[in-house]
């Protein structure tokens, strides 16, 4: 007679399990292929999943993982004699067919993990189904939350290519773009590129602002400029929007039409024919999203990396925004300045490893708004002196428009012309340059494309 579903064990497969923990012991580029997928508390055989954690906390070290290395890291942890010492860990690797399925073996765990998290959740269901409450209601919303809670801890998501985001208004694919190599990026304003000769492999480049002013859509004028200019590879993590939000403000700034009528469907039939194309221009772009929204430190590296590698070449990562990530659970760091301290090193560190510039947005302190003239300075950089330490380049972007309205300007430049008020200026200050000068240039910053242009002759053209 057939077990009842009380009865039996929920979904796992301990060869799987054991097959990913021997490939991070014997091939050192498994962990890239594995880290994004799964978490040690995904494995139902509780000793290996420790055995996973040992391996990545070898990993975050930048320590090699092997047989040896990890069974000191378990040692440590008073573990080595429960899992069963370092017999258990050689007959692990002996039994391993092969590394290369490492990534497939992970993806096993994952979906039985999230298997055992649907039953756990169903049973939550069951329970309040049957003691029945006046108030349904609320049983339908604790219900939603629990399965809600599970789907928000799905890791199955990852980089998405814009070309799949914007496939709706493309009927085939482009061919392929042969790769130039580039030793610096270009952020496509002409001004600021003059200023700061280009943004160079290995630097960590922090862009500040208070919050409204577009610190996102100015970082995706650099990532399009790049990579359409430039034919640059570049990642966009983001921890904040939607991809499918920014691949949205993309459009509506490469083809001018306005973002909310592009997102209502309202355009013209002129303006549907520059969606169209403004789409098949950013399709041909290399430019991968993760909008990740609870992504740490370790993960961002990880998932950066891998994007190397099967890229071959990756030319710009960009961070919106750095405040928002997270070190490690278990790294044991006292407060948030520290924890950001560990973000920007870590930061600088893969920015080196990968030989890419870096460009993390940063949200300033309300320090700024207590001065006059609210320019940002370094000190105003939140949570961390060590972000300033680490960038090589610090740049800050302000819109006098947002905090003075035409009478009060007026009133602060009695002999200017009401045509002189700032509206639709953006000033972006280089605060820090490590190689180089610092200053300030103008862009002018279409408010309803959400777009950053160099500085020309301004018309009435909204």
């Amino acid at each position: 007679m057939a077990l009842s579903h009380l009865e039996r064990l929920p979904p796992h497969d301990i060869e799987a399990e054991e097959a990913v923990i021997a490939s991070l012991m014997v091939d050192p580029e498994a962990v890239l292929a594995v880290h994004g997928i799964v978490k040690a508390s995904d494995f139902f055989r509780e000793k290996n999943g420790w055995v996973y954690d040992a391996c990545i906390a070898l990993w975050n070290r930048d320590e090699v993982i092997n047989q040896i290395t990890v069974a000191h890291e378990l040692a440590s942890r008073d573990q080595l004699e429960e899992i069963g010492g370092q017999v258990f860990l050689a007959d692990v690797i002996r039994r391993l067919p092969t590394s290369i399925g490492a990534e497939f073996y992970a993806r096993i765990v994952k979906r039985d993990a999230m298997y055992r998290g649907l039953i756990h959740a169903a049973t939550g269901i069951l329970q309040m189904a049957y003691e029945a409450p006046a108030d349904i209601d609320g049983v339908f919303s604790r219900s939603e939350t629990l399965l809600q809670k599970l789907r928000g801890g799905e890791n199955f998501r990852d980089f998405v290519h814009i070309r799949q985001l914007l496939d709706a208004y493309l009927d085939q694919d482009p061919d392929e773009i042969e790769r130039m190599e580039l030793s610096a990026i270009r952020t496509g304003f002409s001004d600021l590129d003059t200023l700061l000769n280009g943004l160079k492999r290995s630097d960590l480049v922090i862009i500040g602002a208070r919050p409204s002013v577009g610190k996102s859509s100015f970082a995706l004028g650099i990532a399009r400029n790049a990579a359409i200019e430039q034919r640059a590879n570049v990642a966009f993590f983001s921890l904040e929007m939607s991809s499918e939000q920014l691949a949205i403000r993309m459009l509506s700034a490469e083809s001018g039409v306005d973002s909310t009528r592009l997102r209502l469907g309202q355009n013209t039939e002129i303006e549907e024919r520059r969606v169209v194309a403004a789409a098949a221009r950013l399709s041909e772009a290399n430019i991968w999203f993760d909008d990740s929204a609870m992504l740490t430190a370790a993960e961002l590296r990880a998932k950066a990396r891998r994007l190397a590698g099967e890229a071959k070449q990756l030319d710009l990562i960009v961070i919106d925004y750095l405040q928002l990530m997270q070190g490690e659970g278990n790294s044991g760091r006292e407060n948030r300045v520290q924890e950001i301290s560990y973000i920007s090193r870590m930061l600088k560190g893969l920015a080196r490893e990968l030989d890419v510039p870096i460009v993390a947005l940063a949200q300033l302190s309300r320090a700024i708004e207590n001065r006059h003239p609210r320019i940002p300075q370094l000190s105003d950089l939140r949570d961390s002196g060590s972000i300033e330490q680490d960038a090589d380049i610090v740049l800050f972007l302000s819109r006098e428009e947002l905090h003075t309205s035409l009478e009060q300007w007026a009133q602060q430049h009695p002999d200017l012309p009401e045509s002189a008020y700032p509206k639709g200026v953006a000033r972006v200050d280089v605060a820090k340059h490590r190689n180089g000068p610092i200053g300030f240039v103008e862009l002018r910053f279409r408010d309803r494309l959400a777009r950053f242009e160099d500085w020309v002759l301004r018309t009435d053209d909204e």
